[in-house]
């Protein structure tokens, strides 16, 4: 999994510098398959030595998506909005390469894919920085105009959040999160859910490594956050998804070894026991309002992860 990969990302951004274009600079335009290596050979069910299992009855037989949304680089961190016919995506072409490297090869980033008459349309680049600045972003989350987004980016130490605006058909106005989420509260990547703000985050308190918090927002001010202590665990408990409707939770946790995604039911008052519903290299959880289910699941070699796809595994 890439918990710690936009952490690694910091160092790239703080030894890189680009100066910025002119003003009527425009972005390029790239072709991220172009930039997949030669030598990465696509990879699916039928080659993978561990293939993600579903453990509940509600859901069909996980698979991946087709072609053109995954390819033989790696499709990440998917995020679908509620009809099912929108999905972003982090994508880098070579799981391998260096991320001081991914961060110049110009289209490891954000990506989107509109599915129109059942079939998913080939993604397109999504640009959150100045034509010509660094950035390197992922970790999408959508709420109606408003997304968050991850990013390592000239001009700020470390990784952080960031909000974006959708006007005239773009993502605009970028904007930092500011320091009471990112140094104070320390939130890690998040999702939004009407004013509530679920993120998971090692910060003191919890129990232990990532733990799942709330913090709500309250016109410019966010609550001091409080730790879902239904669903965490001593162990790794994070990447937080919560339905529309507000009555599940899902999220990753590590089982038997691997990455898994669980489930918890709001009972009205708390967060049930969590229950297993995909492991093996499973994680990052996203649902549509129909109640399918979408996540990443990477492929490993000798122990090397080599490849992702964003997997469906769709509510019978």
């Amino acid at each position: 999994m890439k918990n710690d990969r936009f952490l690694m990302l910091m160092l790239a951004v703080a030894a890189l510098f680009v100066v910025g274009c002119k003003e009527d600079a425009f972005y390029p335009v790239v072709d991220r398959e172009e930039k997949i290596p030669e030598d990465i050979v696509k990879r699916g069910p039928e080659t993978d030595p561990n293939p993600p299992i579903m453990h509940s009855q509600e859901y069909e037989a996980p698979a991946p998506l087709p072609y053109p949304v995954n390819t033989a680089g790696a499709e990440d961190s998917p995020f679908i909005l509620p009809d099912g016919n929108t999905l972003y995506f982090f994508f880098t072409p070579d799981m391998r390469v260096p991320p001081e490297e991914q961060l110049l090869d110009e289209v490891t980033g954000v990506w989107v894919s509109h599915r129109e008459n059942g079939a998913w349309r080939d993604p397109a680049r999504v640009w959150l920085q100045e034509p010509g600045k660094l950035a390197l972003d992922g970790a999408v989350c959508v709420q109606g105009d408003e997304m968050w987004f991850a990013s390592a980016r000239e001009g700020y130490a470390g990784v952080n959040m960031f909000t974006a605006t959708w006007t005239d058909g773009k993502w605009r106005n970028w904007t930092y999160a500011g320091d009471r989420l990112m140094r104070e509260i320390r939130i890690g990547e998040v999702h939004i859910h009407d004013n509530d703000l679920y993120f998971h985050s090692d910060r003191a308190d919890g129990m232990g490594n990532y733990d799942i918090w709330v913090t709500t927002r309250a016109e410019s001010d966010w609550s001091d956050p409080i730790n879902i202590a239904a669903v965490n665990t001593p162990d790794m408990d994070g990447f937080p998804f919560i339905s529309s409707d507000g009555s599940e939770m899902w999220f990753t946790r590590v089982y038997q070894g691997t990455p898994a995604v669980f489930r918890s039911l709001w009972m009205g008052g708390n967060w049930s026991e969590p229950e297993i519903i995909v492991s093996r290299f499973a994680g990052e959880p996203t649902l549509d309002d129909a109640g399918n289910l979408y996540f990443v699941h990477h492929y490993y070699e000798n122990g090397v992860g080599i490849e992702a796809d964003i997997y469906a595994a769709y509510r019978k």
